[in-house]
């Protein structure tokens, strides 16, 4: 009984090979044409994948050729920009001066009063990143420059006779 449980089990599982070889034959042109393909796709993916890399390097070339001219142009801007305003912060002390020399028995506190408020001015200006409110900040510092520079004029010609540079003053207080 023994005996026949094992013949039965080698039989089965000689049948089973015997299909499996007779499926592999049928098949095997079939599995073959199957490996060229995936021979062949993944050679084309390669292919594509290589091409598709030389693309992506090709664009980050231009990306930092384009990033480092932005950042040279950025860097110019900033140098002006400084440059501008260290220009500025002249003019500023040069209006200190001018009003130093022209209201000589002005308290030195008032004339740095003044070119504090002029500073801030400045300041505002300059820290401000819309574009419109910067030119209505600009005309404001170009008006309290304008005004500070009329008062001490008119004082050294003699049409003014106030002892304070009263309209430079009232344009602090609205301020």
């Amino acid at each position: 009984m023994l005996k026949n449980w094992l013949l039965g089990i080698v039989d089965t599982l000689q049948s089973l090979k015997s299909e499996n070889l007779k499926w592999n034959n049928e098949n095997q042109a079939h599995q073959a044409a199957l490996k060229q393909s995936r021979v062949l796709a993944e050679r084309d993916l390669v292919a594509e994948l290589k091409k598709r890399s030389r693309q992506l390097k090709h664009e980050l070339t231009i990306l930092q050729t384009q990033h480092s001219a932005d950042l040279l142009m950025f860097k110019t801007k900033c140098k002006q920009d400084v440059k501008d305003y260290k220009q500025y912060l002249e003019s500023l002390d040069q209006l200190k001066d001018s009003i130093q020399s022209s209201y000589t028995h002005l308290p030195e506190a008032v004339a740095f009063t003044i070119h504090h408020h002029a500073k801030y001015l400045l300041n505002e200006m300059w820290e401000t990143t819309e574009f419109e409110e910067k030119m209505r900040r600009e005309i404001q510092l170009i008006r309290f420059m304008s005004t500070v520079h009329e008062d001490a004029r008119l004082y050294l010609e003699g049409k003014n006779k106030e002892v304070l540079p009263e309209r430079t003053l009232k344009f602090i207080e609205k301020s």
